[in-house]
């Protein structure tokens, strides 16, 4: 099925309400932050999961499970992280940034490829290095006195 083309832009997913269905989760982020980093949660987690959203039409839907069926746990769920920064709403935005172009992905359609000739010299280089290989296996043989 042809989707629309707004399909494959991010920034129509962060508008479709795919995030007012996300549960985000947050925890204590590694890295940078002193010390902070012990006692404030700046690390996000979004899980969504497709299977059960409203937002979607079926063809949809369908189509974001087999696409990301590798990304996709025994729950059901997408889970996308993000600890980068040492801000958790900067985190949040960043995640969400990132599920929402995970998701425009599924929807990119890929142009065909078009099939090309070979180059003259691609082909000069394969017909000489096969009279090399030639002369090579002839030299081998046995002189016939």
């Amino acid at each position: 099925m042809m989707f629309p083309p707004r399909y494959s832009n991010p920034d129509y997913w962060k508008e479709s309400g795919i995030i007012q269905e996300a549960r985000f989760q947050t925890s204590l982020s590694g890295g940078k932050g002193g010390q902070n980093v012990n006692k404030v949660s700046t690390k996000v987690e979004i899980y969504w999961s497709p299977s059960s959203s409203t937002v979607l039409s079926e063809e949809a839907r369908s189509r974001i499970v087999e696409k990301l069926a590798s990304k996709i746990d025994n729950d059901g769920e997408i889970r996308v992280t993000c600890d980068t920064s040492r801000s958790q709403l900067q985190n949040k935005k960043t995640a969400i940034d990132k599920i929402s172009i995970i998701i425009a992905f599924c929807f990119k359609e890929n142009k065909p490829r078009k099939a090309s000739k070979p180059t003259f010299s691609s082909v000069n280089k394969r017909l000489e290095s096969k009279k090399i290989h030639k002369d090579i296996k002839a030299n081998r043989r046995k002189t016939d006195w």
